[in-house]
C-alpha cells in the first residue's frame, strides 16, 4: 500500500536528519580542538519502486540515507604560541605518533615531554622522528623522539684557527726569550684550548719577524698545567713558521714541534692542528686567514672545536622540524627531526579519538619523510593549528537540518491522517 511506503520514507528523512544533526552537533562540539578538521553528512537516496518494471522511469523514491560523513580536510588556521613544544604543520601531512595500540596519526602538534623523557602528545603516544648520529647528523630511521638527560661528553681540540695580521713594518731584531716573552717578540695573544677531560687551557702565542715576509711562532702554557714543566713558568708546547708573500697573503704555514702533553691524566702527545689559513703552498688563494699587511699586528678572529663536558640548557624546534639541544659549555646539537606521514587517500583514515586518526584500507600506506619534501607540510614551531569549523556555517548547516527533520515529521504526520481515513470508512 502506497501510503504505508511513504510512512517509511518518512522515518529514513528523520533518521538520516538526524544523523546529519549529529555531525553537525559534532564539529561544533569541537570548534576549539586542536587539529581538528570538520566533518559532513553526504546523503543518498534509496532505491526506488519501479512502477513499469525494468524499463524505466516512472519510479517512486523510498527515501534517503547517509552516504558518507567526509571530512573536508582544509588547512585550519596557524596561530602563534609560547611553547616551544608545541608544533603545526601547513600543508599535507599528519605527525607519527606510537602507543600500546601500535601506530596512529594526528595534525595535533600540542606535545610535552614526559617523565622518562620521550616527547608525547597529550593521551601519552610517543612521537616519532628521524633519529641522529654519533656526529649530529640526521639518518633517515625513524624512533621515538627523546630528551637526553647525560652530560655530554668532553672534547679535546683537534684545531685550532686563528685569523691574525702580523705588522710588516717590524724590523726582526728581537731574539725571543721564553724567559721573558712579552718583551721579547714582537706580537702575542692569548687562545683557549680543551684537553681530553675537557679542561681549559689558556695558550699565548708569541710571534718574532725572523725575515721580510718570514715569521717563527711559538705556543707557552703555564708549567703547571703540562708534564715536566714548573708553576710559575711558561712551557713551550708549540712551534712554528709563517712566510708571506710580497702582497701580504700567506704563502706557507709549518708546525715544527708539538708537545701538547696537559696534566691530570688527560691524553698525553695531544694533536692540535694549528689553521692559519689557505696558504699558497697548499693550493689557497691565500686570502682567507693570516695575513702580513703595513698595519698594527692584531688577533682578528679565532675558533676551536674542543669542548668541556656539559647539560642541555635548552631545546628548540625549528621551521624544519629539527630538535636543537643548547648544552652549558656553548655547543648545540641535533637531536632529532619530526616525521610527517603522507597518505594517498588522507579522508578515509579513520578516528580513534583522542585527535588521532589511523590508516585503513583505502586510505593507502603512509609515505614517510621530512616536512616540506615530496609534497608534505611545512613546520611551524611555536605554533597550533586550529579548528577548521566555522561557527556561522554549522549554525545555518544546523537551520537546514532541523527544518528538514520537520519536514520529514510532517509527512508522517499527515500519512497517519490518510490511514485514519481509511480506518473511518467503515462505521
Amino acid at each position: 500500500m502506497g501510503i504505508l511506503s511513504s510512512l517509511y520514507t518518512g522515518v529514513s528523512g528523520l533518521s538520516a536528519q538526524g544523523e546529519a544533526l549529529g555531525v553537525v552537533a559534532d564539529n561544533i562540539a569541537n570548534a576549539n580542538t586542536t587539529g581538528f578538521k570538520a566533518s559532513r553528512a553526504e546523503f543518498q537516496d534509496i532505491i526506488s519502486k519501479n512502477l513499469k518494471g525494468i524499463l524505466g522511469g516512472n519510479q517512486i523514491g523510498r527515501g534517503v540515507k547517509i552516504g558518507a560523513v567526509n571530512p573536508i580536510l582544509i588547512q585550519g588556521n596557524v596561530d602563534a604560541t609560547e611553547k616551544v613544544t608545541d608544533l603545526a604543520i601547513s600543508g599535507d601531512g599528519y605527525f607519527k605518533v606510537r602507543g600500546s595500540d601500535g601506530e596512529s596519526y594526528t595534525r595535533d602538534g600540542s606535545f610535552h615531554f614526559d617523565r622518562e623523557g620521550y616527547l608525547v602528545t597529550n593521551d601519552n603516544q610517543r612521537v616519532q622522528g628521524f633519529e641522529t648520529d654519533e656526529k649530529g647528523n640526521i639518518i633517515n630511521k625513524t624512533g621515538d623522539i627523546k630528551f637526553p638527560r647525560a652530560l655530554i661528553p668532553a672534547k679535546a681540540t683537534t684545531e685550532l684557527k686563528m685569523d691574525l695580521n702580523l705588522d710588516s713594518r717590524v724590523e726582526p731584531t728581537k731574539k725571543f726569550d721564553p724567559k721573558d716573552p712579552y718583551s721579547t717578540s714582537h706580537y702575542s695573544t692569548g687562545v683557549e684550548v680543551y684537553d681530553s677531560q675537557g679542561n681549559k687551557h689558556l695558550v699565548t702565542y708569541f710571534f718574532n719577524k725572523t725575515a721580510d715576509r718570514k715569521w717563527e711562532y711559538r705556543g707557552l702554557v703555564d708549567g703547571k698545567e703540562v708534564t715536566g714543566g714548573e708553576a710559575g713558568e711558561l712551557s713551550q708546547v708549540c712551534k712554528g713558521s709563517l712566510e708571506f708573500t710580497v702582497d701580504g697573503k700567506l704563502n706557507s704555514h709549518s708546525l715544527d714541534e708539538s708537545d701538547f702533553n696537559f696534566t691530570g691524566g688527560a691524553l698525553q702527545n695531544q694533536t692540535i692542528k694549528l689553521n692559519f689559513g689557505d696558504a699558497i703552498a697548499d693550493g689557497g688563494k691565500g686570502i682567507d686567514g693570516t695575513k702580513q699587511y703595513g698595519r698594527q699586528s692584531d688577533l682578528i678572529s679565532w675558533n676551536q672545536d674542543g669542548a668541556a663536558a656539559g647539560t642541555i640548557t635548552g631545546l628548540s624546534f625549528n621551521d624544519e622540524g629539527i630538535l636543537t639541544a643548547v648544552y652549558s659549555n656553548g655547543q648545540s646539537a641535533d637531536l632529532a627531526q619530526i616525521t610527517l606521514a603522507k597518505f594517498e587517500n588522507p579522508e578515509a583514515m579513520f578516528k580513534v579519538g583522542n585527535n588521532r586518526l589511523k590508516e585503513s584500507r583505502d586510505s593507502g600506506s603512509p609515505a614517510l619523510g621530512a616536512p616540506g619534501n615530496n609534497g608534505r607540510g611545512k613546520i611551524f614551531a611555536k605554533s597550533l593549528e586550529r579548528s577548521t569549523v566555522d561557527l556561522a556555517s554549522e549554525f545555518v548547516n544546523l537551520i537546514q537540518n532541523q527544518r528538514s527533520f520537520q519536514a520529514n515529521a510532517k509527512t508522517i504526520t499527515t500519512t497517519d491522517e490518510l490511514l485514519n481515513e481509511v480506518i473511518q470508512l467503515k462505521r
